[in-house]
């Protein structure tokens, strides 16, 4: 009988040329049936529409649904005139007519009943925040604020005076934040249309119709 010499850790021992072989066989064959996989299986695909109950041309004519919503809103923003110090100066020369708000559909109204958007311009103070969460509960939804200028922003310049609210976001949920002190004409411009882009984004018919 054949030997093969097996050396491992400095020892030698001579086992059958028929052992080694065989056991050498063994492994090839193990090898070749069970191949090794180095990937997991695929992920499943994505659920469709009409798996949440809603079949591709209801989401079609929902989605139509909500963007002719949007149009009409972006179109008719109605801000609420509530100036509270000199950003209100800026929030006027923005209304005036070098800027024409108008032609965006952008028209100040005097009730909260009527408007779907606030711009607080200025500082607000402890007394006057009352009033300012009470006008904003007036407002219909779905309505939008938009916070023009440091003081109202942050404090502002009266950060650490004891009677300034040190944000109108700790009164109401604010929606663009416009920075400067105060911030210019063409800021706000740019922060109403901003506005804009946001609303354009809802899917308010979407989500009800997925409820």
């Amino acid at each position: 009988m054949s030997m093969a010499l097996v050396t491992r850790r400095g020892t030698t021992w001579r086992l059958p040329h028929r052992i080694v072989s065989e056991s050498l066989h063994s492994a090839s064959s193990a090898t070749a049936t069970a191949p090794t996989s180095y990937c997991g299986p695929p992920p499943p695909p994505p659920a469709s529409s009409s798996a949440v109950g809603i079949s591709r041309p209801a989401e079609f004519v929902i989605s139509k649904v909500d963007a002719l919503m949007n149009w009409a809103r972006t179109g008719s923003i109605w801000p609420m005139t509530f100036g509270l110090a000199c950003c209100a100066v800026e929030m006027m020369h923005t209304g005036a007519a070098r800027y024409d708000l108008d032609r965006f559909g952008i028209i100040f109204r005097p009730s909260p009943r009527q408007s779907d958007c606030m711009i607080v311009a200025g500082t607000l103070t402890n007394k006057m925040a009352p009033a300012l969460r009470k006008v904003y509960d007036q407002m219909p939804e779905p309505r939008w604020v938009i916070s023009m200028g440091s003081c109202a922003n942050g404090g502002g310049y009266y950060h650490y005076s004891y009677a300034v609210v040190r944000g109108c976001d700790r009164i109401v949920p604010v929606d663009i934040y416009i920075p400067g002190c105060p911030p210019t004409a063409e800021a706000l411009l740019y922060g109403l249309l901003q506005l804009q882009k946001k609303i354009n984004r809802r899917k308010d018919f979407l989500m009800w119709w997925t409820k």
